[in-house]
């Protein structure tokens, strides 16, 4: 068995007429994150990370947005489609530690249901699952609520 680490990224533009989602999770705001799937920043990230840790390149290249088969999809749902594309068998979750990015709403309320989605959307367990959610200090344009962004690290290990 090896191990193997990932790090992923995401961000999105807030707009008005959209829910805002964050690890399965609607969030009442006024706003939601502008993409092609429902622009879930932190499922996003952490598909990113796998793919990396596995080598299998990023989110984009593996749900590429000019592909209408991805449209409106949820983070549920792409999490699902990427372990049917890889050999899920050949590889279990560690851990994961992420961190949102968001200047509003406040989020920590939802964190924990976050986890738990993602414990069994990632086959795993919720406390190998953590997730932050910081401010970004008024600085920049997600300081701005203009988006909201997520970073996330995977650690694999590989049967």
């Amino acid at each position: 068995m090896s191990m193997a680490i990932g790090i992923g990224y995401d961000v999105h533009r807030l707009v008005p007429g959209r829910p805002l989602i964050l690890g399965g999770v609607e969030i009442a705001y006024d706003s939601g994150l502008e993409g092609h799937s429902d622009a879930d920043v932190l499922i996003h990230a952490i598909i990113d990370a796998i793919l990396g840790a596995l080598g299998n390149g990023d989110i984009g290249g593996f749900f590429p947005d000019t592909d209408a088969v991805y449209k409106g999809k949820s983070g549920e749902e792409l999490l699902d489609l990427m372990f049917e594309r890889l050999d899920a068998g050949a590889f279990s979750i560690v851990n994961v530690d992420a961190t949102i990015i968001a200047e509003k709403p406040r989020l920590a309320p939802y964190l924990v249901k976050m986890r738990e989605n993602l414990g069994g959307w990632l086959h795993s367990r919720p406390e190998k699952i953590n997730i932050k959610a910081k401010t970004h200090e008024g600085i920049g344009s997600l300081g701005r609520s203009e988006g909201i962004a997520a970073m996330a690290v995977v650690l694999i290990e590989r049967d």
